[in-house]
């Protein structure tokens, strides 16, 4: 992924390549351009504009023939922007390509996560995309707007809907969440989903009994394919589909009912000899980038709806609008901030939804916790988010050869016998072994089974637990 530039050095403004965070500029441009390149960062996560450099790395400073006086882009965030972003510049010293001593000019752009920031000499907004400064066309404006709070989406009021539209089976349940008996109309009038007789947009997402009627694409779509890629035409693959398109909490609980049914689980044989069974996912991961989905999606957003896609080798969970605000790929799994923070309300209350940190970054636990590898989080077409789950048990025995050459050492590993490697798996799977179990695994006596145990004790893989030879309590843990 990529990281901002936090050291302040012409020789890394010159050679690095332009990013998400970072960008280049001749002093020979006017500010109008540098001001759209402002609005972009200020708009998006902030970063780095250095004045004085050609998008080619040469440093040519500001002694080059047509250089603007490097005050005026100084004041750039302030004569050419509206409102005005937090920026802070540093002027560097160089020699430039003539030699000469020479400086550029550094602009810190701070995220603005209140306001969205356009050029005044024409209103125009602009985005950071990659890297690059995209402008933004009127419904991306608004739907911008919606993300940093200066319009309130939820909050906007349907007027098309009333009182009538509300699914009052959802609203008990929602009620009941809150042990509260107050009428159906004064607990919506409270909460502020219902305004002069009319549902919000939040209210006719959690509570109205058909959201599509008002909001066509508030909609679960799940699909089953089969194989690991998507065919069309004679070679269509697709065996099963639904769409949900009820009430967020209705949709919640049959589109988990409807993935649950469709996904396998593994058999294997145990080290005890008995079968084991694992889910293809831990049920947390998938069930968490569900309700992330349909929480925190960009619901101002007209023509996409969530999609789950269910594959033989993954899942693919895809939320339309890019992640909210001040939240990055970079920094998901330890930043706090809500899109909707009436519709998450509703649903912590309902018992579903933690903090965005919090829940990303316990679906990194649940996928490590079944040896899969981590999930897999991106920005298609930086429009929408997806979170794709791996299930293949050949990774899991990958990660799980892995773990064990990270703990023990490949060069002890290699060198364990087969006695071993069954009793420092029985560890991984139960956290301690003591002599008769391993008696059990292996079909083996004590005076096989002890010796194994010390033996891995003297290579320093086992630690032994007790109070003496005779303790009924003994046991051996990994070290």
């Amino acid at each position: 992924m990529q990281q901002p530039i936090t050291v302040d050095s012409p020789e890394v403004f010159s050679s690095e390549k332009e990013t998400y965070y970072f960008d280049r500029k001749s002093a020979r441009k006017d500010t109008a351009e540098i001001a759209k390149h402002i609005s972009a960062f200020a708009n998006a996560a902030g970063g780095k504009l250095v004045i004085g450099i050609e998008d080619d790395g040469t440093v040519s400073g500001f002694k080059r023939d047509g250089a603007r006086a490097i005050e005026d882009f100084k004041r750039a965030a302030i004569t050419d922007c509206v409102p005005s972003p937090a920026v802070t510049s540093k002027e560097l010293p160089v020699v430039n390509t003539d030699g000469e001593d020479d400086l550029i000019l550094v602009l810190d752009i701070a995220a603005s996560t209140d306001r969205v920031i356009a050029r005044k000499k024409d209103n125009e907004v602009f985005l950071r995309q990659r890297d690059n400064s995209i402008k933004l066309d009127r419904e991306q404006v608004r739907a911008l707007e919606y993300d940093k709070n200066q319009r309130n989406f939820e909050e906007e009021v349907c007027t098309r809907s009333s009182l009538d539209d509300v699914d009052h089976e959802v609203l008990a349940r929602y009620k009941a969440s809150l042990d509260t008996d107050v009428g159906d109309e004064q607990l919506l009038r409270s909460r502020g989903f219902l305004v002069d007789g009319h549902l919000t947009n939040a209210g006719v997402l959690l509570f109205s009994d058909n959201p599509t009627r008002f909001l066509p694409c508030a909609r679960v779509r799940v699909l089953k394919y089969e194989g690991s890629a998507r065919e069309t035409g004679s070679r269509m693959n697709l065996v099963k589909e639904r769409t949900f398109d009820g009430p967020i909490p209705r949709v919640i609980d049959e589109a988990k009912a409807m993935i649950s049914s469709q996904l396998r689980e593994f058999q294997f044989l145990g080290d005890d000899g008995v079968f084991k069974v694992i889910p293809e996912y831990p049920e947390f991961a998938w069930f968490e980038g569900l309700v992330n989905a349909v929480t925190h999606r960009n619901y101002a957003i007209a023509g996409d709806h969530i999609r789950v896609s269910i594959f033989d080798d993954r899942m693919e969970i895809r939320s339309p609008g890019k992640l909210p605000n001040i939240v990055t790929l970079d920094n998901m799994r330890n930043t706090r901030y809500s899109r909707n923070p009436g519709i998450a309300r509703v649903l912590a209350e309902m018992g579903w939804v933690r903090e965005l940190n919090e829940g990303v970054q316990r679906i990194y636990d649940e996928m490590q916790g079944f040896f899969l590898h981590d999930p897999i989080f991106s920005e298609p077409n930086d429009a929408s988010v997806m979170l794709i789950l791996e299930n293949s048990i050949t990774s899991r025995v990958m990660r799980r050869d892995d773990a064990f050459a990270g703990d023990v050492g490949q060069e002890v590993l290699d060198g364990l016998n087969e006695y071993e490697l069954t009793a420092l798996q029985y560890i991984y799977a139960r956290g301690r072994i003591t002599v008769g179990e391993l008696c059990t695994l292996l079909d083996r006596s004590v005076k096989v089974a002890r010796p194994v145990l010390r033996g891995l004790v003297d290579k320093g893989v086992l630690v032994w637990h007790g109070s003496g030879p005779k303790d009924p309590s003994q046991h051996y843990t990994l070290k």
